[in-house]
């Protein structure tokens, strides 16, 4: 097996090459390597979903993903977001709402959140299956099915 290998994926709409061990996680490449602190490691077990990012524009447990079955693909972390320094619909309705609490679950909150929207998700028991693997100790859910609704009523 070789010491490392060279990935090529896209981040956050920016092609980058990485040169990596070929059993590095996703997780590890986007936080050291690519300098995306926004990405929370968690339990480590894919469980918890602090580690969510978008993969093509489905949220994955980064943690759980090697880094090389990304060659070719299109990441977005919670940075990516942000558009000319304008926070995502999402992001600001989860402040308005008070669904950011203590802050570490909140990017892969946010992230599956994102997605549910994009991918025109709104029924709220279906919205809870979904996010059922983002645990969150602080805001009991409820404000963030109630920053949901704002972001869902905003145009991005």
């Amino acid at each position: 097996m070789p010491e490392t290998i060279i990935i090529h994926l896209t981040i956050n709409g920016t092609g980058r090459s990485f040169r990596t061990p070929p059993g590095r996680r996703l997780l590890d490449l986007i936080r050291d390597d690519a300098g995306q602190t926004g990405t929370k490691e968690g339990c480590g077990a894919g469980e918890c979903g602090a580690c969510t990012v978008l993969l093509d524009g489905l949220p994955i447990p980064s943690c759980l993903v090697l880094a090389a079955s990304c060659e070719g693909h299109e990441i977005t972390t919670v940075e990516g977001l942000v558009h000319d320094g304008s926070p995502h619909a999402v992001q600001e309705a989860m402040v308005e709402t008070g669904g950011v609490q203590c802050g570490f679950c909140t990017p892969g909150v946010i992230m599956t959140s994102v997605a549910l929207l994009e991918n025109s998700i709104d029924d709220r028991e279906e919205q809870g299956r979904r996010l059922a693997g983002n645990l969150c100790r602080c805001t009991g859910y409820e404000k963030i099915f109630h920053a949901l609704e704002v972001a869902g009523t905003t145009d991005d």
